[in-house]
């Protein structure tokens, strides 16, 4: 059997030097203005330096307001252009392709200076206690679902001016579009609710609006939920939606193949795909539910609203041994997530399809592609504790010597501190653990990619 992992893949113009990409995760690497800092540029070149054949960027906000968290990058204005443009050209020096992922968290947007109404904007208007900050999410106009479009469409044309090699939709991950797509959420009677095709409508328009600016040469491609599982996390959502299995399930693997096959008709190059709704959830980030983080999380941002606040206060007043059984409902660590999802979607959509979530072991990782599930893999947690994970392989490991251990602290931290790994067991002294958090975070252009 001849190894797939290290081979070369195409999808249009884009060629990939092996089939591992390094998946969309952020960091406090920009301005407060959203302007990307060398840090940025040095984060993503020790990715690429060490032979991964792609990087998608963090969710890259498409909306001037609605940036979630603080400090991370923007695209909603042209004076972005240049600084991410330096960052793409120290990434291409190493063969590795740059896509730049763009999105609106809308109603699940995490974090904000003050508390402000646009950071409510979602498909309609409910409560949900574990997204968000706003005590409600309310449902936008449709003047506003206009102004999202075309929000989309112009950060798709700077994508392209900024030299990257593709733009990717985010879909899923609870933002905008799946507020729109997600039957439990998306309660509208207009024509962006209620039947399948009304609450893709959305998506549809961004894409069509987004190929306009970029040219049909010009690679596209979809984040999007192999299935929602709305009831995880544990959440409380309200008022229910009926029939209940829309507001308890949202959409299943059927709904979302056949949102891909009109993906495809409107001229998709690729799939992305993952599972779960929303950010961070148990399906998407297989693993542990980082209890002491999310007190910080929450205890740093319940000044913004009086749900904010009850939510910290429940987090902060029940104990651990009791809070960490009842948060962890669901969570737990599955390899390769969400393979065999993505394998229906390779074999009846026919487009290439990335597969994300629960992939560090080699051995995992080449049966995915010898048995067909996806054309490549995509991986964040992982490549962060290890950032050598290729080069591991190749020496003829099939695990990484410090494997990552799934604890999910560095996805919640990353709000409120430097991107790193927060897992003190791997390491041999939190000296050593500081040492590597600030060694991602350096802002120094002359920073070591060793």
């Amino acid at each position: 059997m001849n190894p797939l992992l290290f081979t070369p893949y195409q999808i249009k113009n884009l060629h990939f030097k092996n089939r591992v990409i390094r998946s969309s995760i952020g960091g406090r690497t920009s301005y407060y203005d959203g302007t990307v800092t060398s840090a940025f540029k040095n984060f993503e070149k020790r990715f690429a330096a060490h032979d991964v054949a792609g990087i998608i960027s963090a969710t890259i906000s498409v909306n001037q307001s609605r940036t979630s968290p603080m400090e991370y990058p923007k695209l909603s204005d042209d004076c972005y252009i240049k600084p991410i443009t330096a960052a793409i050209k120290a990434v291409h020096e190493y063969d590795c392709r740059y896509i730049i992922q763009i999105g609106d968290t809308g109603g699940a947007t995490h974090t904000s200076l003050f508390s402000q109404d646009g950071d409510a904007k979602s498909s309609s208007t409910l409560f949900d206690l574990f997204y968000g900050y706003r005590n409600l999410h309310k449902a936008m106009t449709y003047e506003e679902i206009q102004l999202t479009i075309q929000e989309f469409a112009n950060a798709a044309r700077r994508v392209r001016e900024t030299g990257a090699d593709g733009v990717e939709i985010t879909a899923s991950k609870g933002y905008v579009i799946q507020q729109f797509l997600n039957p439990g959420i998306n309660r509208r009677k207009d024509e962006y609710g209620g039947s399948r095709d009304n609450r893709f409508r959305l998506l549809e328009e961004i894409i069509i609006a987004a190929r306009e600016q970029v040219g049909d040469d010009f690679p596209i491609g979809i984040r999007l939920s192999a299935a929602d599982y709305n009831y995880l996390p544990l959440n409380i959502r309200l008022p229910l939606r009926f029939p209940l299995k829309h507001w308890y399930f949202g959409n299943t693997i059927e709904d979302n193949l056949y949102y891909a096959q009109k993906l495809k008709a409107l001229g998709i190059d690729y799939l992305h795909i993952d599972k779960g709704y929303g950010f961070p959830n148990p399906k998407g980030n297989p693993g542990a539910f980082p209890i002491h983080e999310m007190k910080m999380f929450y205890n740093a941002n319940r000044h913004l609203s009086a749900k904010a606040w009850w939510r910290a206060a429940i987090f902060n007043a029940v104990p651990d041994f009791i809070l960490n059984p009842i948060a962890n409902i669901g969570w737990g660590y599955v390899p390769a997530v969400s393979s065999d999802d993505a394998k229906r979607f390779k074999e009846e959509i026919g487009l290439p399809v990335i597969s994300n979530g629960g992939y560090q072991d080699q051995d995992i990782m080449e049966n995915t592609l010898q048995q067909g599930k996806a054309d490549l893999l995509a991986m964040a947690r992982p490549l962060l504790a290890n950032v050598d994970l290729l080069q591991q392989f190749k020496q003829g490991s099939n695990s990484p010597a410090k494997p990552c251990t799934h604890c999910n602290r560095c996805i919640v931290r990353t709000a409120n501190f430097p991107l790193g790994c927060y897992d003190q067991s791997r390491f041999s002294s939190l000296e050593e653990m500081e040492e590597q958090i600030m060694s991602w975070s350096a802002t120094s252009d002359e920073q070591s990619i060793d």
